[in-house]
């Protein structure tokens, strides 16, 4: 068995063991809301600290291609994409909703995003666009793992591939929120297929940020958007006398996420070459010398 093939089992292994027995443990065991941030918390971290556990005692790779410095001043554009393009998609949403007759936009929704706060529409748009800032830590837990090791791990020869097969087992490692009473799917096999689509479409976006900037951090700021800004706002403007299904909010959001992936795979932003992260990750994994990466372990 390779290093890298030992990490990445041991990854899946321990990231699905951790968020799982913390899932059934506390809606089963202890009767536990899956929206409790005592719970939630737990299992948004589980991701980064497989990560830790992998990287530093298991395969003891060290953190070089762990993407966390922030590299800000050569990456600030894509920072901005990874902050802005939700509330993007949030207009792609409402129109297409309003087009197609499935739900109207209900604006009057913006002044109500806080619980307990009357604000003007504009105000709490303007102060929703600040929450993915203050929750990039939140979402680092997840993304320190998913496109901090397996998205460099996993097919690290090709970013595309990667990214889709990474999109794959995120969408799956979320899977019994959707049997648990977190989601609001009305046929929640249905979910399983239409949450997978988003969380691929969504993955390939993620790890085109990841791997351009060279850190998780713009990654962190995407993946926080895209829950507090694009979910939240689809949920709350497409009021129609009630809900519409999770699973059409789905594939709402599926389509303008699926109009960036285009661009960015017809564009070869995902080759292998154009990747320096994941190409030099690649690289000095191969290259390392036996002692450090790839010593066998001592007989016992």
């Amino acid at each position: 068995m390779t290093l890298k093939t030992k990490g990445v089992l041991a990854y899946l292994l321990l990231v699905f063991g951790l968020a799982w027995s913390t899932i059934f443990a506390a809606r089963l065991l202890l009767g536990l809301s899956l929206e409790n941030s005592l719970v939630q918390i737990p299992i948004a971290f589980s991701p980064a600290i497989t990560a830790l556990i992998v990287r530093r005692w298991i395969t003891k790779e060290g953190f070089a291609d762990a993407g966390l410095a922030l590299h800000l001043r050569s990456g600030w554009a894509y920072y901005l994409v990874a902050w802005l393009f939700p509330l993007v998609a949030v207009g792609v949403v409402i129109g297409l909703a309003t087009v197609l007759g499935i739900s109207r936009p209900d604006l009057s929704q913006l002044g109500t995003l806080f619980p307990g706060v009357q604000l003007p529409g504009w105000a709490g748009l303007l102060l929703l666009m600040g929450v993915p800032i203050l929750m990039m830590p939140l979402f680092w837990g997840e993304e320190f793992g998913w496109r901090g090791y397996l998205q460099v791990r996993l097919l690290s020869h090709n970013p595309l591939k990667a990214a889709i097969a990474t999109g794959f087992i995120w969408a799956v490692w979320h899977y019994p929120l959707y049997f648990l009473g977190y989601s609001e799917y009305a046929n929640p096999f249905i979910g399983l297929i239409t949450a997978a689509v988003f969380a691929i479409l969504l993955s390939i976006i993620l790890a085109w940020l990841r791997l351009r900037t060279r850190s998780v951090w713009s990654s962190s700021l995407a993946h926080a958007g895209t829950n507090m800004v694009l979910a939240t706002l689809s949920t709350a403007l497409l009021v129609a006398g009630a809900k519409i299904d999770w699973a059409i909010n789905d594939l709402l959001q599926s389509v303008p996420l699926a109009a960036i992936c285009a661009w960015i795979i017809l564009s070869g932003q995902l080759r292998a070459e154009k990747v320096a992260d994941q190409r030099s990750a690649s690289k000095n994994r191969e290259s390392a010398p036996p002692s450090l990466a790839q010593r066998p372990a001592s007989p016992r």
